[in-house]
Formats: C-alpha cells, sequence, structure tokens
C-alpha cells in the first residue's frame, strides 16, 4: 500500500509538470511504439481450427489474419467451399473492405474470425480500441450541452437589442464570409490532395456522385435540416444542425425581449456553460489515455504505413490554413479595411504567438483587445463588441480544420472521396459547429464528433488524427485569433468609427 501511495504521488507530479499537449504526445509515441511491434512481430497469423473446435456446419475452416488481408475459407458438411475477404487497400473485386463491413455481408465468416484467427496485434489493438472509445463517449456526452450553454452565452453577452443594430449585421456577415472561405479552401485542398487516399485514382474518383441530385436540392435539404419541427427530440437524437440553429435563434429573440428574461437566460446560461467547462476540461485531462489506446489500436491493426497518410493530412492542412491567414484575410484587409496587412499583422504579432503558443482563443481575448485597441488603433467601442463575440463564434482555422478532417477520415474509411452530397453536409455542419466551439484548447476534439455523426462515419477514427491535433491546433487558433482582430479593422470601417486607416502603431 505505501508503494501504490509513493507511485501514485511520483505520477502526479510528474504529469502536474508537464502541459498536457506533451502528456498526449506521450500517450501518442508510447501508443504508436507498442502497436508497431506488435505489428511487426505479431500482426500476421494463420489457424487451421481443429476438427474438435470446427462448428457442426463444417468439416474445415481456415482463418489467414494481417494488417491489411483477411482470408476465411470454409468447407460445409454437405462438401461445399466457400471464402471469404477482407482487403484493406481495396485491391480484391467483391472483397469487404474492414472487419465490420464483413459483418454485415458474412456474419458467420466474422464470427468465425473473431473466435478462432485474430492475430495477437488485432486482440491488443480491438482491447485498447475499447478504452479509446470511452473516452469518446465521454466527449460526445458534453458536446450538445456544452454547444447550447456557449451559444446562449456568447449572443446573450451583447446587451439589449440596440445591439443588434448594423455593427452586428455587418459582423455576423463578415464571420460566415470568411469561415465560408475557409471552409472551401480546405475542401479544395483535401480534395486536390487526397491525403487519405491509398489506392489508385481510379477508387478515388468513383467516390464523386451526387445520386442525380442537383446542388439546389441538396442546399434545400440541409436547410430543411437546420429547422426542427420538435428541438428537444432534435437534443435527444443529436440532431447537431438542428440543435445549433435552434439555439441560436433562441438566444437571439432573448436579447430582443431583454429585460429581467434577457437576465435570467443569461445568468442560467452562464452557469451552465460553467459547469459544462469545468467537465469539459476533466474529461480533456483524460486525452493522454484516450490518444494512446486509440494510436495503440490503429498502429497495431494497420502498421506504420498509416503515418504516411497522417503525414500528408497534416500537411494539408497546414498548406489551407497558411492560405487563408496569409493570402484571404490580408486581402480583406486590404481592399475593405483599406489596412496594411504587414503593419496590421505586426501590430497583432504578441497576441498572434500567444494564441500559437496557448492554443486558446479565449486565453489570448485580453491581449487580442490591447493590441488592437493599442497597437492597432482600432476604437474601442468595435474591438470590445466584435473580439468578445468572435472568440465564440468566428473559428475560421476550426471550421476549415474540421472541414479537412472529416473529409480525411472519411478518405481513409471508404478508400474514395466522399460524394458531393456529403462534402456539402461537412461544409454547413464544420460552419456551424465551429460557431459553437469553445475557445479553448482541444475544443476541436468535441466539435468534430458533431460533424462525423453528421455524415455516418464512426467516431472511433477520430483518434487517427489525435496524433496531430496539438500542432494543429496551435495554426488553428492562431487563424481564429487573426480573422477576429481583422474583423475589428473591416467593422471599424464599415462603421467609421476606426482610427485613420494606416495609423497602425508599433510601440
Amino acid at each position: 500500500m505505501v508503494h501504490y501511495c509513493a507511485l501514485k504521488e511520483i505520477k502526479n507530479i510528474l504529469m502536474m509538470k508537464l502541459a498536457l499537449h506533451w502528456q498526449i504526445a506521450i500517450g501518442m509515441t508510447l501508443g504508436a511504439l507498442i502497436g508497431i511491434s506488435l505489428n511487426i512481430y505479431g500482426g500476421t497469423r494463420n489457424t487451421v481450427v481443429q476438427e474438435d473446435k470446427l462448428p457442426t456446419t463444417l468439416t474445415s475452416l481456415e482463418i489467414y489474419d494481417s494488417s491489411n488481408h483477411i482470408k476465411i475459407d470454409w468447407t460445409t458438411t454437405s462438401g461445399e467451399k466457400h471464402s471469404a475477404i477482407v482487403d484493406g487497400t481495396r485491391k480484391t473485386p467483391g472483397a469487404a473492405s474492414t472487419v465490420d463491413e464483413l459483418r454485415h455481408t458474412q456474419p458467420e465468416a466474422a464470427s468465425w474470425f473473431h473466435q478462432f484467427g485474430r492475430s495477437t496485434a488485432r486482440v491488443v489493438g480491438e482491447t485498447s480500441q475499447l478504452i479509446g472509445n470511452l473516452f469518446l463517449r465521454l466527449l460526445q456526452m458534453v458536446a450538445v450541452p456544452l454547444i447550447i450553454t456557449s451559444l446562449i452565452c456568447g449572443i446573450t453577452g451583447l446587451g439589449d437589442a440596440a445591439s443588434l443594430g448594423s455593427m452586428f449585421l455587418r459582423t455576423i456577415l463578415y464571420y460566415i464570409c470568411t469561415s465560408a472561405a475557409a471552409i472551401t479552401i480546405g475542401l479544395i485542398a483535401v480534395n486536390v490532395f487526397r491525403p487519405g487516399i491509398t489506392g489508385d485514382a481510379a477508387s478515388a474518383v468513383q467516390g464523386i456522385e451526387t445520386g442525380g441530385q442537383s446542388l439546389g436540392t441538396l442546399l434545400f435539404d440541409q436547410v430543411e435540416r437546420m429547422i426542427p419541427t420538435n428541438p428537444i427530440a432534435a437534443i435527444a437524437d443529436s440532431h447537431f444542425l438542428s440543435i445549433i440553429s435552434f439555439t441560436l435563434a433562441f438566444s437571439i429573440f432573448a436579447v430582443i425581449v431583454g429585460g429581467k428574461t434577457l437576465k435570467a437566460v443569461r445568468a442560467a446560461a452562464e452557469a451552465g456553460f460553467e459547469v459544462m467547462m469545468a467537465m469539459t476540461m476533466a474529461i480533456i485531462a483524460l486525452a493522454p489515455l484516450g490518444v494512446l489506446c486509440l494510436m495503440l489500436f490503429v498502429t497495431a491493426t494497420q502498421g506504420p504505413a498509416v503515418f504516411k497518410s497522417l503525414f500528408w493530412y497534416l500537411l494539408t492542412v497546414i498548406a489551407a490554413l497558411m492560405t487563408h491567414a496569409l493570402i484571404v484575410l490580408p486581402l480583406i484587409l486590404k481592399f475593405v479595411a483599406r489596412r496594411d496587412p504587414i503593419a496590421y499583422a505586426k501590430a497583432l504579432s504578441p497576441a498572434l504567438l500567444t494564441a500559437f503558443s496557448s492554443a486558446s482563443s479565449n486565453g489570448t481575448l485580453p491581449l487580442t483587445l490591447a493590441c488592437v485597441e493599442n497597437r492597432a488603433g482600432v476604437d474601442n467601442r468595435v474591438s470590445s463588441f466584435v473580439l468578445p463575440l468572435g472568440a465564440t463564434i468566428n473559428m475560421d482555422g476550426t471550421a476549415l480544420y474540421e472541414a479537412v478532417a472529416v473529409l480525411f477520415i472519411g478518405q481513409l474509411y471508404h478508400g474514395a472521396v466522399l460524394p458531393l452530397e456529403q462534402q456539402l453536409i461537412v461544409a454547413i455542419t464544420a460552419l456551424l459547429a465551429s460557431i459553437g466551439a469553445a475557445g479553448i484548447p482541444h475544443a476541436g476534439l468535441v466539435m468534430m464528433i458533431v460533424i462525423l455523426q453528421a455524415v455516418g462515419l464512426p467516431i472511433e477514427m477520430q483518434g487517427i488524427i489525435l496524433a496531430v491535433d496539438r500542432v494543429l491546433d496551435m495554426f488553428r487558433t492562431s487563424v481564429n485569433v487573426w480573422s477576429d482582430s481583422c474583423g475589428c479593422a473591416v467593422v471599424a470601417a464599415l462603421e467609421q468609427g476606426s482610427a485613420k486607416p494606416g495609423s497602425v502603431k508599433t510601440t
């Protein structure tokens, strides 16, 4: 007992001294090393089931299991020979691409494989997956209440109906336009580079279909999904598009009603948000263990080849983020706000560097306010309105990242580019989910579940990208803060309440 307490204390001391992202990095590294070792030394198994263990309907059963190829051969008592194949490379015609797919097409063969033929790597990997899935279920648990309370706090914080004037409309228009531009850049990048496609180009092209529906029909379908017939049922069934749209409408009308009603709604939302933030941070503290288990599962079952796709995914996201931050937003600054992008970026450099290192939009907010007002010369009336609202609902980098991540996961899972209809769903859901994202490190982990569920992808696939989430979190947070800061200049110029264009203070 004494030794256990001592070891526990040592662990607590070590973990307290390490930032969360370092803990996640260690968990990811350990999971990858254990998984790759298992894959190399225990990733292949050839099993001939003994006669006394055979199912009563069979006279022979042979199972071969490797990372990307599973073959099950059996002979029935009537002398009929059958085979079932799982080909992870999708190069075998008529073969299942995953064991889950095999369970739907040939459930008996899948059952025999699970009972007799799994390799050591697959057994350990699938066991660790169960633990990793518990972590993902915890993230699912807080997603809906976190989105609802965060949105209500952000919108009701505007004060009264007078705040819903021209400044509000211009701010919201800027947020929607820049987020849509970011998502578009992300979609283009992931479709051009196709980081999740490991097969040939022909199979990749096969995924681009619309099911005969026009773009207008697809858009109308998504708008229809945003209007719930029963908001309570939408919450119960996790229809996130409906949840977010209803919460936005509820919050806006609470501001319009104003008075005691607004104060009561905001007080309740703030209390709920505080509780949900505490729960979310407690769950995120478990991320190192969750990442370890999920990474172990991925590497044990797929081997080191998974990192090739992960590398291209990392480059795709960074390239898309840099395109938005270094081209799109500076052009908006130059031609809409009439500001020098280089001088403006220099004035915001302390906030941008802090955002990059902390990966927290909310944590950087006080410094961003100081830089925008004191170094960039933006009117306090504009900055005090635009920045707090932007820290809540304007997440260009997060929206881009989530769209690319989900399409990357879809490419890995299906071996092809997702259909246009599903890409449209991803774009709309990423836009709305980014509005409800909290400005804290790793908030994208929670919001991504929203999009994965919207297009029917397994949430456990999220474990693949958790390995590089911290690095990308730093980049996307910097883009979020940069976009909010540019929004201040744009709104100030449109409101004609800022300092003279170009009068950027650098002291």
